[in-house]
C-alpha cells in the first residue's frame, strides 16, 4: 500500500487561511466595537473584549506547543481550529457584554494554537533554506488583514449585523479543518502522550498574573498594592514553574533550551521588537488623527506600507539566512528599524502624511527581516521533536513583548499628557480625548487646538524616544550572540 504524502501546496494554503482568520479577528472586532457597545451597552467592559482574547491565547500557546511535539501537529491544529470556530459561534450569539467576553476567552484558547502550530507545520514540510520565504508569505496574512479588516468589518456591520464578524469564521474554519484533515500527513513520529500538568498550572498562573497586572497598569489603574500583589504572584508562580521543570521527566518547556545562547537572544529580540511594533501600530495612527486631523479610515493606512514591506523583508531574510549569521542579519534589520524610529522621534508636528508611508515602509522591511530571522533561527536551534515547543515559546515571547510594552507606552503617554494639561491653563484630559478622535475634535474651541496638539505632540515624542531606546536595547542583546558566525543550512536532529 502506497503511503499518502502531504499535499504541500494545499496545506500551505490552508495554513495561510487559518493565519488570516486569526489575524483579521482583532482588527475586524475593533471596527465593529462601537456598534457592539451600542447594542450590548457595555462601554466600561470594552477593553476586556480584546484583553481576554490576548490573555487566553498567550496562556494556551506553550501548552499547544508541547502537545504538537507529543500527539502531533495535525491533531493539535485541528483541535485549535475547532475551539476557535466554537468560540466564534458563541461570540456571535452573545446578548450581553459579559457573555461576549466569556466566549472571546474561549476563542482566544483556540487561537493560541493557530500561529505557533502553523509555523511548526511549515517547518515540517519545508527545508530550512525555503522556510523563511514561505513563512514570509504566511506572515503576509497579517498585512493583508490590516488592509482588508476595516473594509470588511465596515461592510458587515453596515449590511448585515455585528454578529456576522464572528459567524464568518464558521465556514472558513470548517473548510480549513477539512483541508488539513485530508491533505496533511504527519512527518514526525508521535511520542507517548504525557503532559506536565503542574507545569501548565504554574506557568498559566504566572502569565495570567503578569499580563493582568500590565493590562491594568496600561488602563491607568495604578493601585500600588494590587500591582505589588500581581508581580509577587507572577514571580512566585514562575519560581514554582522553574522548580517543576527541573524535576519533571518530560517538562512543558525544557530548560535545556535556555542553555543555547542564540535561542535566548533571538527570543529576547523578538519580544523587544514586538513591543516596538505594537507602539508603532497604535501611536502612528494617533499622530495622523490627532495632529493631522485625518479620519480613522485614512489614518489607519499610514501603517499599511509596513505590512506590505514586511512581506518583502521576509523574502530578504530568506536570502540572507543562506549566507549570513543571525547576528549579522539582525544587525542589518535593526538598523532599518532604528532609522525609522529616530526619524519618528525627530519629526515636527506638521510633518505631511506622505512621510509616514516612507517611514512605515522602512520599518516594515526591518520588521519582516527580524521576525522571520528570529523564528527560523529559533526552530533551527532545537531538535526536530522540540520544534513545536520552541516555536510556541517564540510566539509567547512576542505576545509578552506586545502586552508589556503597550502598557508601558500607555503609562508614558498618560504621564506626558497629564503633565502637559497641568502646565497649560484651560486644558483638560477630557479635551485630549476629544482631540484624538477627529469626529469629536471639531467640537473643541479653535483657540485651544494648537495648545492641545502641542501637548499630544510631546506625548508622542516621548513614545517614539522610548521606541528608540527599545531598539538600542535590542542591538545590545544581539551583541551577546556575536560569536555565532554560521548561517543556517540545515535543521538539527
Amino acid at each position: 500500500m502506497v503511503k499518502k504524502q502531504t499535499n504541500v501546496k494545499v496545506v500551505t494554503g490552508a495554513v495561510f487561511v487559518a493565519t488570516f482568520m486569526s489575524a483579521i479577528e482583532g482588527t475586524i472586532v475593533s471596527t465593529a466595537m462601537p456598534t457592539i457597545v451600542g447594542d450590548l451597552q457595555g462601554v466600561a467592559l470594552m477593553n476586556w473584549v480584546f484583553s481576554i482574547f490576548l490573555l487566553t491565547s498567550a496562556i494556551a500557546t506553550p501548552i499547544y506547543g508541547k502537545l504538537a511535539d507529543t500527539v502531533g501537529r495535525k491533531l493539535v491544529f485541528l483541535v485549535g481550529l475547532f475551539v476557535f470556530v466554537v468560540g466564534s459561534t458563541l461570540s456571535g450569539m452573545s446578548h450581553s457584554m459579559e457573555t461576549l467576553i466569556a466566549w472571546r476567552a474561549l476563542q482566544g484558547i483556540g487561537a493560541g494554537a493557530i500561529m505557533p502550530v502553523s509555523f511548526t507545520i511549515l517547518a515540517d514540510i519545508y527545508p530550512v533554506e525555503q522556510r523563511a520565504r514561505v513563512m514570509g508569505l504566511n506572515g503576509s496574512a497579517w498585512g493583508i488583514a490590516a488592509v482588508v479588516a476595516p473594509l470588511l468589518g465596515g461592510f458587515i456591520v453596515d449590511h448585515l449585523s455585528w454578529h456576522w464578524i464572528f459567524f464568518i469564521n464558521i465556514p472558513i474554519g470548517i473548510v480549513t479543518m477539512g483541508l488539513i484533515w485530508f491533505y496533511l500527513q504527519e512527518r514526525t513520529e508521535r511520542k507517548k502522550f504525557t503532559m506536565d500538568w503542574a507545569g501548565c498550572f504554574w506557568l498559566s498562573l504566572g502569565l495570567l498574573a503578569l499580563m493582568l497586572t500590565f493590562q491594568l497598569l496600561g488602563e491607568g489603574q495604578l493601585n500600588v498594592l494590587f500591582v505589588i500583589l500581581g508581580f509577587l504572584i507572577s514571580i512566585g508562580a514562575f519560581w514554582a514553574f522553574l522548580r517543576q521543570e527541573k524535576r519533571t521527566a518530560d517538562p512543558l518547556i525544557p530548560l535545556s533550551l535556555f542553555a543555547n545562547r542564540t535561542f535566548v537572544v533571538q527570543n529576547l529580540i523578538a519580544a523587544l521588537l514586538s513591543g516596538f511594533i505594537m507602539g508603532f501600530e497604535v501611536y502612528l495612527p494617533t499622530w495622523t488623527q490627532g495632529l493631522l486631523g485625518l479620519k480613522a479610515s485614512e489614518a489607519g493606512f499610514a501603517i499599511t506600507p509596513s505590512s506590505l514591506m514586511w512581506i518583502v523583508g521576509s523574502f530578504i531574510a530568506g536570502k540572507l539566512l543562506l549566507s549570513r549569521s543571525p547576528y549579522q542579519i539582525v544587525n542589518i534589520s535593526l538598523t532599518l528599524v532604528m532609522i525609522g524610529a529616530i526619524t519618528m522621534a525627530l519629526l515636527p508636528a506638521s510633518t505631511p502624511f506622505w512621510c509616514f508611508f516612507v517611514i512605515a515602509g522602512i520599518c516594515g522591511t526591518g520588521f519582516g527581516i527580524t521576525i522571520t530571522t528570529t523564528t527560523v533561527t529559533v526552530q533551527s536551534q532545537v531538535d526536530v521533536d522540540e520544534i513545536g515547543v520552541a516555536t510556541s515559546f517564540n510566539t509567547l515571547s512576542r505576545t509578552l513583548g506586545q502586552t508589556m510594552m503597550v502598557s508601558i507606552l500607555g503609562i508614558i503617554m498618560n504621564l506626558a499628557m497629564t503633565r502637559g494639561v497641568a502646565s497649560h491653563h484651560g486644558t483638560s484630559m477630557a479635551m485630549m480625548n476629544k482631540l484624538i478622535n477627529p469626529q469629536t475634535a471639531v467640537s473643541l474651541p479653535a483657540n485651544v487646538l494648537p495648545t492641545l496638539r502641542g501637548i499630544l505632540y510631546q506625548g508622542l515624542h516621548a513614545i517614539f524616544i522610548a521606541g528608540v531606546i527599545l531598539i538600542v536595547i535590542s542591538f545590545a542583546v544581539n551583541f551577546f550572540d556575536r560569536r555565532e558566525t554560521q548561517h543556517l543550512t540545515a535543521d538539527k536532529g
